[in-house]
């Protein structure tokens, strides 16, 4: 896509959400819902945030359950059209081979391999093994062996994952412009390394969003891609 940045528009508001849907829509690629967003106002809040903005939308639920479930789930937001779900790769080969096969045509289902949030440190407290980077590159060869578009990782990762999966779809979140405070993200690169790196798309929040002006962050960061 032309230009790979997605707004991460992560405010509960619905008139929020529309404006600054608004501000930015001629500066982003797309925008990211996601889960407070889709549990305050549902299928007709994605649905008004489209129409104010007329970009391709992210619906980042990573949806985690089992198999029959998440089929449900993904056949009941068909009427969204979202050019993007995700999913939770922990959930297995079987429940992805379901939630790619009950997806819409023109969806890219990709699966959360490892949130941005999360270190090595907090992987070792769930009993996992082993660097972020191996848990996340096992995750990938699931995604792939289970037919889906692609996965989200950060963008420490998105190189690696790029070299074995050619023809994959790479969502990279947890991304921070030069001088950028890091927030609650522990794994955070630019969005331009990000994009060498084999990045698809491009998830940014903050930087944007809670800018003085949003627009304006947007084509900044645009600018350096």
């Amino acid at each position: 896509m032309s230009n790979p940045v997605f707004l991460a528009v992560d405010v509960p508001q619905l008139d929020a959400a529309k404006a600054l849907a608004q501000m930015v829509k001629g500066h982003v690629g797309g925008l990211k819902l996601g889960l407070e967003f889709f549990c305050a106002h549902g299928s007709h809040g994605v649905h008004e945030v489209a129409h104010a903005s007329g970009l391709p939308i992210f619906l980042d639920l990573k949806l985690h359950d089992i198999p029959n479930t998440v089929a449900g789930a993904m056949q009941a937001i068909h009427v969204l059209e979202p050019a993007i779900v995700t999913v939770h790769a922990g959930g297995g080969r079987a429940m992805m081979e379901d939630a790619k096969a009950a997806a819409g045509e023109h969806t890219k289902v990709v699966a959360v391999t490892l949130l941005t949030s999360l270190d090595e440190r907090d992987l070792e407290r769930t009993g996992v093994t082993g660097t972020p980077h191996d848990h996340v590159m096992r995750l990938a060869d699931l995604a792939q062996d289970a037919g889906l578009d692609g996965i989200v990782c950060s963008g420490h990762e998105v190189k690696s994952v790029h070299k074995r999966w050619k023809d994959g779809f790479f969502v990279v979140p947890g991304l921070r412009p030069e001088g950028s405070a890091a927030g609650d993200q522990k794994r955070v690169v630019t969005p331009r390394q990000a994009r060498d790196d084999g990045a698809s798309v491009l998830v940014i929040g903050r930087p944007i969003s809670r800018a003085d002006d949003p627009a304006q962050a947007a084509r900044a960061i645009e600018a350096t891609l």
